[in-house]
């Protein structure tokens, strides 16, 4: 009976799999790869598994700074005593990282953010790109958005391999991982945008005047109302970092991730906060990594904590390991296990009344009552908090949050 469930569960990951693969090989931001079976992810995976449960604005700029002696740019210095704005409003932009060729995606997103959140606060919005933007993503872009808008071109040393990287050992694991067809395993651009979501893009210019973000990526659906400041809402909270959705990462793509987590752990036990979320991660007090991790095409988050001393100390390690390049390590991941270790676990939120889509899953408050209060149209039975391939049932546990009325209605 048990090796029935375990095998059920396979089969229910691997279903998983295949839907988060679609959605990664339906983006229009990195190469199209031929997907792998079902039967080819559990033959590959079962045994790898866990079984746990006021008019806009165009301004351009870049990052031309020399790297350092060891490496890495030079962090720009932030401007001190950052304040509101005069308006009231919080220092906050949203943040996108987007191609041309994203503009009728990222359009979309751009109305589902203003008429459900921003028509009544008018924030700014930052768009990063490795290339300049082209007329027709400004022109169509600043016209749909109610605050500032700013575009900015990501420089070359924030978007290629840095020096300390073995370039061939990186060619061989691209090809070994395109053999295996592992989504995404021999694309260059892929780990290049994985690297500067985990590292760089709260550096960009264009970033260091704000002390908040909210990550939108292309072709997001919005469902209910957002009736109040999110930002003002984290500010006052004591709030660092939040999510709508969380999930196992695909483990092929993560193997030493963990190990150099550690390492991180074992050198630097003075960013590591007390009371913090290690039980999110790891069944075992942090032996070993159980792969969950928090969304992160959606996340508000504050940007001095991604500028501390902290979080550039686990990302420079884990830089400096190559996992990026030598595996595929996703900045979910990295920003999750960051999260989890250097925040106290009342500075993470779970924002259930922001009811969220991205290909292909979705997160739709479960109580009546908030879909109600909130105008959503969102269908509750679409939920993916309670699947037992989310680990958001997992978040509440290890809180000792109540999870809501009719939750057990959601799961599998």
């Amino acid at each position: 009976m048990a090796a029935s469930a375990r095998y059920l569960r396979y089969i229910l990951f691997a279903f998983f799999c295949v839907a988060v693969l679609y959605f990664i090989s339906s983006s229009s931001s990195v190469p199209r790869t031929r997907l792998p079976s079902p039967s080819a992810i559990i033959d590959e995976q079962k045994s790898k598994w866990r079984t746990e449960t006021p008019s806009p604005g165009n301004e351009t700029a870049s990052l031309l700074e020399a790297p350092t002696t060891d490496g890495y740019p030079e962090i720009p210095d932030v401007p001190s005593g950052l304040s509101a704005p005069a308006d009231g409003k919080m220092n906050a932009t949203f943040v996108t990282l987007a191609r041309n060729s994203d503009v009728w995606d990222i359009a979309r997103s751009i109305r589902q953010v203003e008429d459900r959140f921003n028509r009544n606060y008018h924030y700014d919005w930052v768009f990063l790109n490795d290339k300049p933007f082209d007329e027709t993503f400004i022109k169509v872009t600043k016209s749909l958005i109610s605050g500032n808008v700013k575009y900015g071109e990501i420089p070359k040393e924030h978007w290629s391999f840095p020096d300390f990287v073995d370039q061939d050992r990186a060619a061989k694991v691209r090809k070994e991982m395109k053999e295996k067809k592992i989504i995404y395993g021999d694309s260059v651009s892929y780990r290049h945008m994985c690297r500067y979501e985990s590292g760089f893009f709260f550096r960009h210019p264009l970033m260091l005047d704000y002390e908040w973000y909210w990550r939108v990526e292309p072709s997001i659906e919005l469902f209910c109302d957002i009736p109040y400041d999110t930002f003002r809402f984290m500010a006052e909270h004591g709030k660092k970092y939040s999510f709508v959705l969380s999930l196992y990462e695909y483990v092929e793509t993560i193997q030493t991730l963990w190990d150099s987590s550690k390492k991180y752990i074992k050198n630097h036990p003075e960013h590591i906060a007390e009371d913090n979320t290690m039980g999110f991660l790891s069944d075992d007090g942090g032996e070993t990594y159980n792969h969950c991790h928090f969304w992160s095409n959606f996340e508000i988050g504050n940007l001095n904590w991604l500028r501390s001393k902290a979080y550039i100390d686990y990302f420079e390690s884990l830089d400096r390991d190559g996992g990026f390049f030598y595996e595929r390590w996703g900045d979910a991941p990295v920003h999750s296990i960051a999260a989890a270790l250097t925040l106290k676990r009342d500075e993470i939120h779970f924002f259930n009344d922001i009811a969220y889509y991205h290909v292909p899953f979705t997160h739709c408050p479960t109580s009546e009552q908030v879909r109600l209060d909130n105008k959503c149209h969102c269908n509750p039975k679409d939920n993916f908090d309670w699947k037992g391939y989310s680990c958001t049932s997992r978040y509440f546990d290890i809180n000792k949050l109540e999870k809501p009325e009719g939750y057990q209605n959601q799961q599998d």
